[in-house]
């Protein structure tokens, strides 16, 4: 299997999440962190059920990673999103450590579905560190996308 297929493989288990974050009456975004072609963490978005508005699936994995991995382990990681991640998701990931992004929807797509009103995509703010972080997306975009475009018109209605 070569690269591309691994991360067509992880986005699908990042979409997976997502779905599984609309099922516990969350926003439907999933993320995971690979190293070395293995999954190592995996997160929702918690932001109803935790009653939080900053429990991203990306935040949730951030977190749950700093407490776990040292910086160096997190250096050689990347993270797998359903979606590219909101500024302040970005943030964290550059505050980790962690060097390598990959996501299925676009920022600018979901703004689009979902009416977002503060869409930057997570390459700007990443340029604007002293370190680099790869940013691969979108991947698999349809397949991501299509959580979106099931569960945003319902919340709008």
């Amino acid at each position: 299997m070569n690269l591309m297929e691994n991360e067509k493989s992880y986005m699908r288990q990042a979409i997976a999440l997502a779905e599984a974050a609309v099922a516990n009456g969350d926003h439907p975004f999933g993320a995971l962190l690979v190293k070395d072609g293995e999954v190592v963490l995996t997160a929702v978005n918690t932001v109803h059920t935790d009653h939080d508005i900053t429990r991203h699936a990306e935040l949730n994995l951030v977190s749950q990673a700093t407490r776990q991995f040292t910086p160096e382990f997190l250096a050689d990681c990347t993270l797998v999103t359903s979606t590219e991640p909101c500024a302040m998701c970005a943030g964290a990931i550059y505050w980790a450590g962690i060097s390598r992004v990959v996501f299925g929807c676009a920022a600018a797509t979901l703004g689009q579905i979902a009416g977002g009103t503060f869409v930057i995509p997570c390459a700007e703010i990443f340029a604007r560190g002293t370190r680099p972080v790869t940013v691969i997306g979108p991947v698999l975009e349809e397949e991501g996308t299509a959580v979106h475009q099931l569960f945003w018109p319902r919340i709008k209605e």
